[in-house]
């Protein structure tokens, strides 16, 4: 803890399961992160979460699980994602559920996309006259072994569990980033990356600045402060010394003192006389249509892809919204397949070391001793 404020290190390559899994190993659980949430959650004196995420990525399994969790506990307390410098994949869909994400300038989020891995070593065991054979009961059993070469059946259904996976994937970030992220525009980044400015632009952060001065602002929020609204993004290089909007520091100003509980005097409202529409309002009451219309169409072409049949027309008919149509979608499809992971290429492990706002708040703290 640090200021009041729970640091939970995000490093690494992202596995689901070893509580005591440390950043040395490379690796860090989700059920380690779940733990270090609940703690902070359950801590009185922590009045504040801060995510510190450097990592490119990990498995499916548990990553879908914790984000909802980390989602929930905004309601709690505030909880902010600080990236240096990576949060890409399953790293992403972590981020993606704090309040607000911010980033440096050469800062990268983003990979919302998923990948599957075959290696068919057939050829080269032939090469070594070595010939494997499978004995097994049930004709799926040895689907996608490396000793054979992957039937093109077997790859249609990787392809459609992943998918499944990435469809669930946007879903999950879309919920974390509310109207700044839509699930339709996490799709359509085609599991792109984005750097600094761009990914302010695209809606995947909300602030550009020095990770270490950005935590410094949170953790110096006011004691009442709350979780910041969904709405707009930022970008500085410097916190913002405005307490109103509380955009660097991810908070709000406090709430004005509540009157005494009592029942309100009633005031009599004369009604205000209907005013018939505007040539602009129709126009407008038009274009939003269109607009859906044109959304529940992109949700049936994509559940096409996944399997999943639903007529456009009858939905558009039938007055079905996008995201009636996104949960149905997602109620009928298969489980997603542990098999995969979520992850960007990375690289080699290095030797671990403090993160830059771990190291910081360590070295002004020593020198305060002084």
């Amino acid at each position: 803890m640090i200021d009041g404020i729970a640091v939970i290190e995000i490093a690494g390559t992202l596995v689901h399961r070893g509580a005591w899994i440390g950043q040395s190993s490379g690796l860090t659980s989700y059920e380690g992160i779940a733990a270090q949430l609940q703690a902070a959650l359950a801590d009185p004196g922590i009045r504040g979460i801060a995510l510190d995420i450097d990592s490119f990525g990990g498995e499916v399994a548990g990553a879908f699980d914790l984000a909802d969790r980390i989602r929930a506990a905004r309601a709690q307390k505030p909880v902010h994602a600080f990236v240096a410098e990576h949060a890409l994949s399953a790293g992403y869909v972590l981020a993606s559920q704090a309040d607000r994400i911010t980033l440096p300038r050469t800062g990268a989020v983003g990979s919302i996309g998923v990948v599957a891995l075959h290696t068919d070593m057939s050829g080269a065991l032939d090469q070594k006259g070595i010939a494997v054979a499978l004995i097994h009961a049930g004709a799926r059993k040895v689907d996608a072994n490396p000793y054979q070469p992957l039937p093109e059946g077997v790859r249609d259904q990787m392809q459609r569990e992943l998918e499944v996976t990435r469809f669930l994937f946007a879903e999950t970030v879309a919920a974390g980033r509310g109207d700044r992220l839509s699930h339709a525009a996490a799709l359509a980044t085609e599991a792109a990356v984005f750097r600094g400015a761009d990914a302010i632009a695209a809606g995947l952060a909300d602030d550009l600045a020095d990770p270490v001065t950005a935590f410094r602002g949170f953790a110096a929020a006011p004691q009442s402060s709350s979780p910041t609204s969904r709405k707009g993004s930022q970008m500085s290089t410097t916190p913002s010394q405005t307490t109103e909007t509380g955009a660097a520091s991810g908070t709000t100003a406090p709430p004005a003192a509540a009157a005494p509980p009592g029942p309100a005097p009633a005031t009599p409202q004369t009604p205000a006389a209907a005013t018939p529409p505007t040539g602009d309002a129709t126009a407008a009451s038009r274009e939003s249509i269109r607009a859906e219309a044109a959304e529940v169409a992109q949700v049936c072409a994509q559940a096409a892809r996944l399997g999943v049949t639903i007529d456009a027309a009858d939905a558009v008919t039938r007055g079905l919204k996008p995201e009636a149509l996104r949960a149905k979608v997602l109620a009928d499809l298969a489980a997603r397949s542990d098999a995969a992971g979520i992850i960007a290429t990375a690289p080699a492990a290095a030797a671990a070391k403090d993160s830059p706002i771990i190291a910081a708040a360590r070295k002004a703290a020593s020198d305060a001793k002084r």
